[in-house]
């Protein structure tokens, strides 16, 4: 793997290896819809909503998330092609 990729995926990993980021991703994993809105969030994880926010951006600036505006919300979704880059990497 080249350093450049190497330092990539180690970004990327710095920012799941979060435990609030992965309760969150869990959570949009089960969701029925496989998405979530800040709102879905502050409940369960007893959290603020500007705190879940930081959270989400940055996981989206690493691409593990997608966001979608919809009205006044944004929807965040898993990226499965980054998800299918992580398992390759450990294949």
């Amino acid at each position: 793997m080249a350093r450049t990729k190497a330092e990539e995926f180690s970004e990327l990993l710095k920012a799941v290896a979060d435990p609030t980021r992965l309760q969150i991703l869990a959570m949009i994993a089960k969701s029925d819809q496989k998405e979530a809105c800040v709102c879905n969030l502050t409940g369960p994880l007893r959290l603020s909503q500007p705190t879940i926010s930081h959270h989400l951006k940055k996981l989206s600036e690493v691409g593990i998330i997608n966001r979608e505006r919809r009205g006044t919300w944004v929807w965040y979704s898993l990226n499965t092609e980054r998800w299918g880059q992580i398992a390759k990497l450990f294949s």
